[in-house]
């Protein structure tokens, strides 16, 4: 799978739910999209395979379809909306509410035991692997939004970014490093066009 480029998404280390809606960013204050393809999608996958609730194989991810591609934006987007929704400490719209739970009902999901080669559980889905770890990602996310975390859902404050992040610290107001210089920049050339000279 080494031979996918990158969707152009940036990945952050937030929860993965977060890291889907983050597939909507801004790049020199212009709009822009991570998923535009299914090359796009199977490449966010891989990137994100290591914290994936459903273990996918390059197999599975050769095989995202248009129709893992739809689902996925239309996840994304019930995130991104339920996420401005809670920053903004708006009620949740219940359109979203039921899309969110019908992606997290499309496809069963259990652990297994097995005995061999010692005893250790595997993670089974009814569906196609994609579409299980897609019906995973909204899982998270009803707890993501449902849970204690939602409280520390913040939109970053970086000049033009539109991405959002879990608090880890009471002082955090950034999405990444980059926006935190970025806006600390912005501060201090506004201060000294303030500043007259001499």
């Amino acid at each position: 799978m080494a031979d996918l480029a990158g969707g152009g998404a940036p990945i952050l280390g937030e929860p993965p739910p977060i890291e889907l809606s983050n597939t909507r960013y801004a790049a020199r204050g212009r709009p822009m999209d991570g998923l535009l393809s299914v090359e796009h999608l199977a490449a966010w996958l891989r990137d994100l395979r290591p914290r994936l609730a459903v273990p996918l194989t390059d197999t599975d991810l050769r095989g995202v379809t248009e129709g893992d591609l739809a689902a996925a934006r239309e996840l994304r987007d019930t995130v991104l909306a339920l996420a401005a929704a809670t920053v903004d400490g708006r009620a949740l719209d219940q359109d979203a509410v039921a899309t969110l739970n019908h992606h997290a009902a499309r496809d069963p999901r259990w652990r297994e035991l097995r005995a061999l080669p010692e005893p250790h559980t595997r993670l089974r889905a009814a569906g196609r692997p994609v579409s299980a770890a897609l019906a995973a990602l909204a899982e998270e996310a009803v707890e993501l939004f449902g849970g204690p975390l939602r409280h520390e859902l913040r939109a970053c404050q970086g000049p033009g970014c539109v991405l959002h992040f879990i608090r880890d610290t009471a002082r955090r107001e950034w999405c990444s490093l980059g926006c935190g210089n970025r806006a600390r920049a912005a501060r201090h050339y506004a201060r000294q066009r303030r500043t007259p000279p001499g």
